[in-house]
């Protein structure tokens, strides 16, 4: 690992001035267990010179509730989430997609922010700079993506963007895209369906350079709602989902009112399954009609030839975990 400035942000303000006075060399740093692992591979172009730590801000690992919905402070570890009697009352999706992220020690330490903020994930892109030097994937400035024409077991089913077929690794993305979260940060409040972007090279949000989330405010269901998440890992304990999924339904006289769906793993940002959410507007929630949402769930798929059977895993989870919410 090379040299960098280590600073203790005494303030969001603070914070802020810091990344502003060091521009395009310097990341934050909350939990780290995605940082380090950057900053020891050496996988970016350019190495940052600054790393400002988040964790000497106070008002920042909050959990509490208001009239608006449930407020998680942008430090709030994924054990905490999981662990919540407040959240497992009314945002069960959100806890157990928490629970199910990596294993207990990283939950122990990653951050609700830093598992939405952390970068797409593929083996030629996080190749570290070592033996034989970096791999120079489009994504760092190369002219192509390598994984198209090489290892493509675990990426995008649903094409490219901007050439890249990486898929975005978060566990808790697809719950709070269900729930429709809003991220709160240093400028604006961004709703959850706006914040990912595979757009802005090799970040995973619409973050500007100098903001930083400070929280994350997720509604109160309506009466007759439900949450619920599922995943599938080659590993079941500690690895980055090959598909997860979670939904939130609200069930009004036996028929469905509204509806969030969202896979993950599947494509380079989260994917709403938008056809699938209209479908059972308006109907009961059966086994059938959930096995026909996964099917328009999927229906748009273009997989590769390596990475196929994740067409049949997509449209399964999305089945499962609707039945799940009616349960």
């Amino acid at each position: 690992m090379k040299r960098f400035n280590h600073f203790d942000a005494t303030s969001i303000e603070d914070a802020v001035s810091l990344l502003q006075k060091h521009k395009d060399a310097s990341y934050v740093i909350a939990g780290g267990s995605d940082l380090v692992g950057c900053l020891k591979d050496k996988i970016w172009m350019a190495y940052p010179e600054a790393i400002i730590n988040l964790k000497t801000i106070p008002g920042l690992k909050e959990i509490r509730t208001d009239e608006d919905g449930l407020h998680l402070g942008a430090l709030v570890t994924l054990t905490e989430i999981a662990e919540s009697d407040i959240v497992k009352k009314e945002w069960a999706g959100l806890a157990e997609a928490a629970r199910r992220t990596a294993s207990a020690l990283l939950r122990n330490i990653g951050t609700i922010a830093g598992n939405i903020c952390q970068e797409n994930r593929c083996w030629y892109y996080r190749y570290p700079n070592k033996i034989g030097g970096s791999i120079d994937c489009v994504r760092k400035g190369g002219k192509r993506c390598l994984a198209v024409p090489g290892d493509h077991r675990f990426h995008s089913i649903f094409g490219q963007v901007k050439k890249c077929i990486a898929v975005n690794p978060s566990d808790t993305a697809p719950a709070l895209i269900a729930l429709n979260a809003v991220v709160k940060t240093t400028t604006r409040d961004v709703a959850i369906d706006a914040f990912f972007s595979a757009e802005m090279g090799s970040q995973s949000t619409v973050l500007d350079r100098d903001e930083i989330v400070t929280e994350i405010l997720v509604p109160h269901p309506a009466p007759g709602s439900a949450s619920a998440f599922r995943k599938l890992a080659y590993r079941k304990a500690i690895d980055f989902a090959m598909v997860n999924c979670a939904a939130a339904i609200t069930v009004e006289g036996g028929n469905v009112i509204s509806a969030r769906i969202c896979l993950n793993g599947v494509h380079n940002n989260p994917r709403r399954c938008q056809e699938s959410e209209a479908l059972l507007i308006g109907q009961p929630l059966t086994d059938a009609l959930a096995k026909q949402a996964g099917e328009l769930a999927v229906a748009e798929a273009k997989p590769l030839l390596q990475n196929i059977y994740k067409v049949q895993m997509a449209k399964t989870i999305v089945a499962d975990t609707l039945m799940d919410c009616a349960e």
